[in-house]
Parts: C-alpha cells; sequence; structure tokens
C-alpha cells in the first residue's frame, strides 16, 4: 500500500517525503492551534510534537493526502500517523489494535472529504495487517467534525477507555472491529 489514488476526490493518499515533513508539521499544528484544541495556545509544549513529522515518520506510518491530477500542484492536504500495537507512539492501540493519531487537514482542503480518505486508509491498512482485529483511536470533546467521520465509518465509542495523558485533558476514545 504505497499509494491510493483517489480520482474521484482529485488527491492522492501515500507516505509523507522528507520534503514534506515540515509542511505537514504545520498544517498538523495550525489545525490543534486555529480549532481551539491547546489549552496554552502558542506557548502549548504539545506543539513541538505535533510539528515533529520526522519523530513520528521513525516510529510510525505518516500517511499525507496530496493534490493529484493535471496542473494540480502536489501540496499537502493533511496528513494522519498509522500506530501498530506495540509502536513508541502507540497510546491505546493493544494487542491485535491498530491506532491513528495526529488526523489533521489544512483549512483550504476541509469539506473534500480529506478526513475520510486519510481515515479509511489507516483502517485498509489495519486489515492488511496480520492479526490485527480492532482499531483504536483517542480525541477531544470539542473534535465534534471529527466524531462525525469515525460514527460515519462505523466507530463506536468506547467510554470505558477514554483516559487522560495529563491532568485536565481528558480524552474519548472509539473503536472499530475490522
Amino acid at each position: 500500500m504505497d499509494q491510493t489514488t483517489r480520482p474521484d476526490t482529485g488527491f492522492i493518499i501515500r507516505a509523507v517525503e522528507p520534503a514534506e515533513y515540515a509542511v505537514l508539521g504545520e498544517i498538523t499544528a495550525r489545525a490543534y492551534l486555529d480549532d481551539g484544541l491547546l489549552d496554552f495556545g502558542a506557548d502549548d509544549p504539545y506543539l513541538e510534537r505535533l510539528r515533529d513529522v520526522a519523530g513520528r515518520a521513525a516510529g510510525a506510518k505518516v500517511l499525507v493526502a496530496v493534490d493529484a491530477g493535471e496542473g494540480a500542484s502536489g501540496g499537502v492536504l493533511g496528513g494522519v500517523a498509522y500506530v501498530v500495537a506495540g509502536s513508541a507512539w502507540a497510546e491505546v492501540a493493544g494487542d491485535g489494535e491498530a491506532e491513528f493519531r495526529m488526523l489533521a487537514v489544512a483549512p483550504a482542503a476541509r469539506g473534500r472529504g480529506v478526513g475520510d480518505a486519510l481515515v479509511r486508509e489507516c483502517v485498509a491498512r489495519a486489515r492488511a495487517t496480520e492479526g490485527c482485529v480492532r482499531v483504536r483511536l483517542s480525541t477531544q470533546k470539542a473534535m465534534l467534525g471529527a466524531h462525525r467521520i469515525y460514527e460515519r465509518l462505523g466507530f463506536v465509542r468506547t467510554p470505558e477507555r477514554d483516559w487522560s495523558p495529563v491532568p485536565g485533558l481528558s480524552l474519548l476514545t472509539y473503536s472499530l472491529e475490522i
């Protein structure tokens, strides 16, 4: 699964390239900042982790959606990190599970199905992973647009797995049986 072409959407999903790390890092950071998801705004220490695409790529499969077709710029529209259990980047995936993290779409690309396609690609990769039976994710309560994508794709809330990575931040969890 090196690349998934989405001719109906005008974009391609593939592994991020090192030349795109900074762009995807900024898209991810801006998505969290602009949507008001960081308690300390531009001073939030999590911004460094959001921008660290090279670090994610070293321990996870980082996927990007890029413009495709004639006249397309090939610009990065969004991205996500696909993680298998046991990875340094896994937060909620246990044995036989995968997860995805840091799903982000550039503001100009929202409404084109980029987030949906990135989630579908993670699910497809999980289905292709031997022994994987479930995909998990964590999300913030305020990420309502993302919740709609997850629920539309069959993910269900798993409140018994909700958790708090730092005091004052409660994360909701969803899972999808594959």
